[in-house]
């Protein structure tokens, strides 16, 4: 049969044929063996659920290192129209360089793609090694605004000429207190992505049947930004969710602390504090909805509660296509090892099978994937961590994960 593009209706949802053509980013570094390893799981899901009735037509984008060798764009406007017609990508993980050099292509591409929702589950593997007494009590979704704040990237150098000039307009129009020398950066949030991405995190837990929505921020101090945020928040529960959310106001006010069947409460929490409650009482927490740089902290600390970001997987979604994407870097020095933990990538992709409604093989990896670490088949990460366990290579976990997918299908 022939492969064609995954394209979005009218209404929003995704018409997904049988032989769907999806673009992929091997991604640089550790990249190209973790993409080798979730490339084998996926399809084996693929084959072993549907017994060859779907199957994924992969088209590879020269992106990163590989497209500057061979094109010498680092990211081209080509292989960004080709991820949004075809709706639905995924990458791994793609350099850049500290403080100098390219931007990150990660940011460019959400930001190009308007991809304003980074989403990032986080749920306990066991036997995972974890600092925390109780990690399976950890079952979290971070929905972390992508698009603005100091993400935007609008920032000026110390002693420029444009971090001078904002200075004194700061400081001779508006009165502000500014060092001499201070590079300067800007930090703009606006209503419209704020409410968007909290918008996209009620509905997702009203989808789900999850308990509540928290909006993460630090309004108690910046409070035309962040605090803005925590506002918007709450109005677009109320102008879309007026049925289905009550605030955690209410929720002790009306209906004396026990949650009303089918509504999602609505708190928020200063970002220090949520720190330490992730930390104290993570089961009272399932979807966190929180400004660009705080989401970015968040997902990687709960990500380091149920064994780092080898075991996180991640969406970058926006109105018109989506990215599933590795949460880690690139790990040079392990590059063409085939070392590395290929469980981010794996556990991507099976975001991307659920987003596709392709839930049974999704279902399937991860059951498959929870089984192969339970009998202690894992990389060299969790090897020297587990007790008993085998060690084993990315490609070769791959197929352990294949091989308990076909035992059970």
């Amino acid at each position: 049969m022939k492969s064609e593009k995954i394209v979005k209706a009218g209404d929003g949802s995704l018409v997904v044929p049988d032989f769907p053509i999806i673009p992929y980013i091997e991604g640089d570094g550790t990249g190209p063996d973790i993409w080798a390893a979730t490339r084998i799981v996926i399809d084996g899901a693929v084959q072993t659920v549907y017994g060859g009735k779907r199957k994924i037509d992969w088209l590879e984008l020269l992106v990163g290192e590989k497209g500057f060798d061979k094109t010498g764009e680092w990211l081209s406007d080509q292989a960004l129209n080709t991820i949004k017609d075809h709706v639905v990508a995924i990458k791994g993980p793609l350099t850049t360089p500290v403080g100098k050099g390219i931007r990150s292509l990660n940011v460019t591409i959400r930001q190009k793609l308007d991809l304003f929702a980074c989403i990032r589950p986080v749920k306990y593997i066991d036997p995972v090694p974890s600092p925390m007494k109780s990690p399976e009590k950890i079952d979290m979704v971070v929905f972390r605004e992508n698009t603005e704040d100091v993400y935007a990237g609008i920032e000026y150098e110390a002693e420029s000429d444009a971090s001078r000039k904002i200075a004194a307009f700061l400081k001779e129009s508006m009165g502000a207190d500014i060092p001499e020398g201070s590079g300067i950066g800007i930090k703009p949030m606006s209503a419209r992505n704020s409410k968007r991405l909290v918008a996209s995190a009620i509905s997702h837990a009203i989808l789900n049947h999850l308990p509540s929505v928290t909006l993460m921020h630090k309004g108690n101090i910046m409070k035309f930004t962040e605090g803005a945020f925590r506002t918007w928040g709450y109005e677009v529960a109320r102008e879309k969710f007026a049925g289905q959310t009550i605030t955690e106001e209410e929720l002790f006010e009306k209906y004396n602390g026990k949650r009303p069947e089918g509504k999602v409460v609505i708190k928020d929490r200063i970002a220090d504090m949520l720190f330490q409650q992730v930390l104290l009482r993570p089961d009272e927490f399932s979807v966190i909805a929180t400004p660009n740089l705080n989401g970015d902290y968040i997902s990687d600390a709960l990500a380091a509660q149920v064994g780092g970001l080898g075991m996180a997987p991640g969406a970058n979604i926006g109105d018109t296509c989506a990215v599933f994407e590795a949460t880690h870097g690139t790990a040079p020095k392990y590059a063409g090892l085939d070392k590395v933990n290929p469980t981010s990538l794996i556990l991507s992709g099976a975001m991307m099978l659920d987003y596709m409604g392709w839930k049974e093989a999704a279902t399937a990896i991860r059951s498959a994937l929870q089984q192969t670490v339970k009998a202690g088949i894992v990389t060299y990460d969790l090897a020297r961590q587990i007790e008993g366990a085998r060690e084993v290579r990315c490609s070769e976990f791959g197929r352990a994960v294949l091989a308990n997918m076909k035992k059970a299908g």
